[in-house]
């Protein structure tokens, strides 16, 4: 199926399909082949710019080691370089805060899973220096979050995400509040969702039965089961739609691993995730020639698997940043469309109902006392109606 499956590339931008051909697995050979092709008409700056844009520029520095001088000009090898020696210390201090955190966590009977970062890294390249990270994300029960900010707070951090909430909103429409060092310059997030809702996903304690731990540290880490680490790599990069590579690329290297597929295929449609998987294997197979085995084919068997993996193909046409505001008009149009396309029968259900919840915005509209919040609901589609009647009459 996935072989009859043929992606339209054709206005991704040379730069972006050069470094695919460097990223793909056992390539080696037929660049050297098509060497003229492949590196010609190349802006060797805006190489530069995709790689770091996509976060992928460890592994390339590395694939360029066996590529000619002639056919790469010596300031692109210096460039990622000194990136890959930046990228490799931060990566080693954030596996000493990690380590670091995980013990204070644990002796405060806080238990938590390391969701990316350096135990990632390790994991899945088997190196920590060839992924990059720019924070540590760990989940934790709902009920240890009080507690966890205390510990924090203590540790030198402080709360930079104060979400604005009504009705207790925030425990299902938001899933991480983030927290900064500014001696350590170090960012962390305390996750108790997996992903923002509505949505289904399995709760803490399940996740905690199928944990793994790390082998990276000397002190106990622990982090997401190899199916449930490929549940929430999947959607997390489907949620951004896949606008970097390494998302992708950490797919990629999930393929390779030692995975029950057919627990994966009943945990994705337990969880409504099943057309996420499969758009996750299609574009992997045939952007980075990634290898799929009999037991994954049960992944693929979905019939929306290659209209979603061509729609991600918007966000490798265009250098799309989703957490840089404002975003584009054109391109947050599109990515509410496509976020919707993305949703199962069940969650486009569940995220229409989820809209006739009373948001912040309602309270900031008409203030009302914490007694009277529950008017909220009856009010909502009226104080929305006067939201974009004042928005279309403000110049």
């Amino acid at each position: 199926m996935v072989k009859q499956i043929e992606l339209d590339l054709a206005n991704v931008p040379r730069e972006v399909i050069l470094i695919l051909q460097l990223l793909k697995k056992d390539n080696h050979k037929l660049i050297e082949e098509n060497s003229t092709n492949i590196f010609a008409d190349i802006d060797w700056n805006l190489f530069i710019e995709q790689a770091k844009h996509h976060r992928v520029f460890p592994v390339l520095q590395s694939k360029l080691k066996g590529i000619s001088n002639k056919l790469i000009p010596s300031f692109v090898f210096q460039n990622l370089l000194l990136d890959y020696k930046i990228n490799t210390f931060n990566m080693l201090k954030l596996s000493a805060e990690m380590e670091r955190v995980s013990k204070i966590f644990i002796e405060e009977e806080i238990r938590l899973l390391f969701l990316k970062g350096p135990v990632i890294a390790h994991e899945l390249y088997g190196d920590i220096s060839l992924r990059t990270s720019s924070d540590l994300d760990f989940l934790i029960p709902l009920e240890d979050l009080n507690k966890a900010e205390v510990l924090l707070q203590q540790l030198g951090y402080e709360k930079e995400d104060y979400i604005k909430t009504v009705l207790n909103d925030w425990k299902w429409r938001h899933h991480h509040v983030t927290y900064f060092h500014p001696q350590k310059q170090m960012k962390l997030e305390i996750h108790w969702r997996l992903n923002p809702g509505p949505g289904f996903e399995p709760n803490f304690e399940e996740l905690w039965k199928r944990k793994s731990k790390s082998k990276l540290t000397t002190y106990p880490v622990f982090f997401l089961g190899k199916e449930d680490l490929f549940l929430f790599l999947v959607s997390h990069g489907a949620r951004h739609g896949w606008s970097r590579l390494r998302w992708l690329l950490d797919i990629h290297h999930m393929t390779e691993q030692d995975i029950d597929w057919g627990k994966t295929n009943k945990l994705l449609k337990k969880y409504h995730i099943h057309n996420l998987g499969a758009q996750a294997l299609v574009l992997s197979t045939k952007l980075l020639n990634s290898k799929i085995s009999v037991d994954m084919k049960s992944i693929l068997e979905n019939r929306d698997s290659c209209g979603l993996a061509q729609e991600a193909i918007f966000y490798l046409e265009r250098m799309v940043n989703l957490h840089t505001d404002p975003v584009p008009e054109d391109i947050s149009r599109y990515h509410k469309r496509h976020l919707i396309s993305l949703m199962s029968g069940r969650q486009k259900v569940l995220f229409y109902l989820s809209v006739l919840h009373p948001y912040s915005e309602d309270a900031e509209t008409l203030p009302l006392p914490k007694q009277l919040h529950f008017l909220y609901f009856p009010l909502r589609p009226v104080l929305w109606a006067w939201r974009r009647t004042r928005k279309h009459a403000l110049p």
